[in-house]
């Protein structure tokens, strides 16, 4: 796990090395073990430079630095590549970034984890290759030798890549199928730069940030990001998850010459003769085998803990691995707790931890840290976030710090997978079956909803009926289902320029259709969001956070599974519960309420408004012409004295103001 930089010119353009150093610099955080470059300067001179946290020289390693490059700063350079590291597998000086092989004919700037890369050693040995190190970045080089693009396919993990081809004077840069590692780019007259994290360019001389109108509204109306190769910055896009992009470097003239392409395309068909009880046994045994890969580490790896299903299944099942090496004594748990019960889950915590036995540790986020941190968050971010469940997320990290734990797994991508929001996928359950005419199937649906849950089943009818509907005639009637604050009227539409597109509809959340949904949650909604947070936050900390749920074979396989074998007789994740009955704790096999890290943001708010509206209002008068102070004040005080329903809304604008003024944004 580490942070990447990388600079290729346009035909007769250069730059100064020292930009890939500041570029470098700004993630440390994500590698404070290690750096290095790799530089072709206007003269075609090769450059192994060393940065100050650097490795000692080692002339037994071909790539080891051997000039610091400060002596470089002022030097022209039409290609570039920085890395830092954060140590994980093969901790010696042979897992040392950029790394080459083929005397020097192949360098490569990696960010991830190939955790399947012991495998693909073997099969690379069976064709001849020797290995110098034991790093899974010297297996992904040697692949890419062997296989070209293709060996993509081969990598069962989390990556950005980007590899200098000297051979065929070309650069490969690729992301992981599912964006669990982020990689932007930018480009201005020289050409165009590469990063992990958005703060890198703002090093650039041409930097010069601007707000993109319409990311900026979907994230303050409707509460996404990342749901594009966009981002908040006009100048910054990223790649998507399963996208790559070759480089041909003496026929790159300007970006028109960037074509990026889909290398991964997730395009599962439903598997109809599989019954449910041997999809339940496939299930056990692909899930534990994803996190059996994910415990290959050479430091200490531990596992975030909720208290809900995802996690929970993740711990029972390392605690399981553990023990069969009687190495069980070394799994530490983090948990994020709340003074106030309805926000709460210790106890299913604490039935987890006595289970398994694992060594547990706790943190209580209180609101008083969360505006200490705000600027902090929001600088490791790179972007706004969406609610306060961030900070909880990042007090945990911050506990894992704590206990030197290096190597963290999280239950992220789970209920993408299994339908696991109950409000959303129980509501298009509902939707698919009476859109299909099972009305027997419905009402026997709605009684067990109804009987497990608790809840009123007024509303859930008359959506079900909305749902038949064309999208206009929903929008009508949204206030009357207490759909929040989807409106824009608060933002000022003379300066803020914006479509009004329901950016969920946009990307193919139809309400009709479990599959769909799933797919669009996966590819565009919400993972991609989720996944950006989870980075930011566990890298600020120097943790690599793994997860997985996304192991991809995992993935394809529940996604060919029908709807019914997720959410059933009012149970979400069936098959996750059936599947791992017997190694799950039946208190939480049985649980059907829901939380994650969550914070008791909306008791927060009511309890200290005074504290909230003038945040609320700093947050407004950091970007002049973007709100309607007097609607968004209205807006707030309908909240405060429940004349609207609570809406993680009041954040947003917050975090947005936070945001645009740290990063000195330009409207």
């Amino acid at each position: 796990m580490c942070g990447i930089s990388a600079f290729i010119a346009f035909q007769n353009h250069s730059l100064e090395a020292k930009y890939i150093e500041l570029m470098n610099n700004q993630i440390r955080h994500r590698g404070p073990d290690d750096e290095g470059y790799y530089l072709i300067d206007t003269e075609d001179n090769d450059c192994i430079l060393a940065g100050s946290d650097s490795i000692q020289y080692d002339s037994a390693i071909s790539y080891s630095p051997y000039l610091h490059i400060n002596q470089y700063h002022n030097k022209k350079i039409k290609l570039a590549l920085g890395h830092r590291r954060l140590s994980i597998v093969d901790l010696s000086a042979f897992g040392h970034q950029p790394l080459s092989i083929n005397n020097g004919n192949y360098w490569i700037a990696f960010n991830g984890e190939v955790y399947n890369f012991i495998e693909l050693r073997k099969e690379l040995e069976n064709f001849g290759y020797t290995f110098s190190s034991q790093s899974d970045t010297e297996v992904i080089l040697s692949a890419y030798k062997q296989w070209g693009v293709a060996c993509l396919h081969k990598f069962n993990g989390m990556f950005a890549i980007i590899i200098y081809d000297k051979l065929n004077n070309k650069v490969f840069i690729a992301r992981d199928r599912f964006g669990v590692k982020p990689l932007y780019y930018y480009i201005d007259n020289n050409g165009i730069f590469f990063a992990s994290e958005i703060k890198q360019f703002t090093e650039l001389a041409s930097w010069n940030p601007h707000l993109n109108h319409q990311i900026a509204h979907d994230f303050l109306v409707y509460g996404l990001s990342d749901h594009s190769s966009e981002t908040m910055f006009c100048e910054v896009r990223q790649l998507r998850g399963g996208e790559a992009t070759t480089i041909k470097l003496n026929k790159f003239f300007g970006q028109s010459d960037l074509k990026i392409s889909r290398w991964y395309n997730f395009d599962v068909k439903e598997n109809p003769n599989i019954n449910y009880r041997e999809a339940c046994k496939q299930f056990q045994e692909k899930f534990i085998d994803a996190v059996k890969l994910r415990l290959r580490a050479d430091v200490k790896v531990g596992s975030c803990l909720s208290g809900g299903l995802d996690s929970s299944s993740i711990v029972s099942v390392m605690a399981r691995l553990l023990a069969e090496q009687k190495a069980l004594s070394l799994l530490n748990t983090f948990s994020a707790c709340s003074k106030h019960k309805e926000f709460d889950e210790k106890e299913y915590i604490d039935v987890v931890v006595k289970d398994s036995q694992v060594n547990a540790f706790y943190c209580y986020p209180d609101l008083d840290k969360l505006f200490e941190l705000n600027e902090t968050i929001s600088w490791h971010q790179d972007e706004p976030f969406g609610s306060t469940s961030i900070f909880a997320q990042w007090s945990v990290f911050e506990l894992a710090k704590q206990q030197q734990t290096t190597v963290v797994l999280d239950g992220q991508g789970a209920d993408e997978q299994l339908a696991g929001y109950q409000g959303l996928y129980f509501q298009i359950y509902f939707n698919e079956l009476l859109k299909s005419g099972q009305l027997i199937k419905y009402a026997n649906e709605l009684y067990n909803f109804r009987k497990l849950h608790n809840i009123n089943t007024s509303k859930t009818i008359l959506k079900s009926i909305l749902a038949l509907f064309p999208p206009q005639i929903k929008q009508l009637v949204g206030k009357l289902l207490g759909k929040g604050i989807y409106t824009n009227n608060w933002l000022n539409s003379k300066f803020l320029i914006f479509s009004p597109t329901n950016p969920h509809l946009k990307n193919g959340m139809n309400n009709c259709s479990i599959k769909e949904t799933l797919y669009s949650q996966i590819m565009y909604n919400n993972l991609s969001m989720l996944l950006h947070w989870e980075d930011r936050d566990s890298m600020a900390h120097s943790i690599e956070s793994r997860v997985p749920f996304l192991d991809y074979r995992l993935v394809e396989f529940l996604f060919s599974l029908p709807s019914n074998y997720k959410i059933k007789d009012g149970v979400t994740k069936r098959i996750l519960r059936d599947g791992l009955q017997g190694i799950l704790p039946d208190k939480i096999c049985n649980r059907m309420s829901k939380l994650g890290f969550a914070t008791p943001e909306e008791i927060w708010v009511k309890q200290n408004s005074g504290l909230f509206k003038d945040k609320l209002i700093e947050a407004i008068d950091s970007c002049p012409y973007i709100f309607n102070k007097t609607k968004v004040m209205a807006t707030f005080e309908d909240i405060i004295t429940n004349n609207r329903p609570f809406d993680f809304w009041l954040w947003r604008v917050i975090s947005f103001g936070t945001w645009y003024k740290l990063f000195k944004v330009q409207l």
